[in-house]
């Protein structure tokens, strides 16, 4: 399949951002570019990224398949990703799956037959503070439970877009693909909904109160004991040289010449 003129134009547009000689640097975000055209990075998609980049598809293909961010098979217009990592877990990480995945009568990593939902175990989903979580196309559904979790999907198959708990409204995957390579969300409604609630920013207030900048060594919280044996201030103490080892004494019948 070739791509149309408009994604030539959208990849140099992406390569522009970058510093001459260092186009390879738009790699990321032009694989983004053909996962949103194509529904998943194609072998066409690694191609075109390779083309442009001026790099081999093996290097395209390496990236490709270490970010779980892109797919290798089609995905549907709504990838719903449930945290199952340890934080998630512990809070019912693992039943928010199960129940998810009874309901669209899919598995890890499947799609449901009409195409319209791709269902997947995610490592970690970086909301530790609000587990357990799950995402639909990235966008988060905070503190899910069992019962929650279930109604979001189900508000999925009945063409619905439930409002996520924080960030924008909820787009297709094709969409969410497009403004991770860089472009703007089009729609009005784009930057409406709540931002990052106040657990996320707990280290930024924590940081502002005690003065603390980005260029500066932070002052310790505590006041700090006295140093350990061997830590003191001073230059440290040569070694002591190792023992030597004693002198081995002959055994008796060596002794006696036996």
């Amino acid at each position: 399949m070739a791509f149309p003129p408009e994604t030539h134009a959208a990849a140099a547009e992406i390569i522009a951002r970058y510093p001459a000689g260092r186009s390879r640097s738009a790699l990321l975000p032009l694989l983004h570019l053909v996962q949103a055209e194509q529904g998943f990075v194609t072998t066409e998609g690694v191609a075109f990224c390779a083309d442009t980049l001026g790099i081999t598809q093996a290097e395209v293909g390496a990236v490709a398949t270490f970010y779980t961010m892109y797919k290798r098979r089609p995905v549907g217009d709504y990838l719903v990703s449930v945290c199952t990592n340890l934080s998630c877990a512990l809070l019912g990480g693992d039943e928010v799956f199960a129940r998810v995945a009874e309901r669209l009568g899919i598995g890890h990593d499947e799609t449901t037959p009409d195409g319209s939902i791709t269902l997947e175990h995610a490592e970690c989903l970086a909301a530790c503070d609000y587990a357990p979580v799950m995402t639909v196309n990235y966008e988060f559904y905070d503190q899910v439970d069992p019962d929650s979790a279930q109604a979001i999907v189900a508000g999925l198959q009945a063409g619905e877009r439930p409002a996520p708990t924080r960030g924008g409204p909820l787009c297709s995957f094709a969409e969410t693909s497009r403004q991770l390579a860089g472009f703007a969300d089009e729609r009005p409604e784009g930057v409406a909904g709540p931002g990052v609630g106040e657990p996320s920013v707990a280290g930024l207030l924590l940081a502002e109160a005690a003065g603390w900048r980005a260029d500066q060594a932070p002052a310790p919280l505590v006041a700090t004991g006295p140093p350990l044996a061997g830590q003191g201030t001073g230059p440290a103490s040569p070694a002591p040289a190792p023992a030597s080892a004693p002198t081995p004494t002959p055994a008796s019948s060596e002794r006696k010449g036996n």
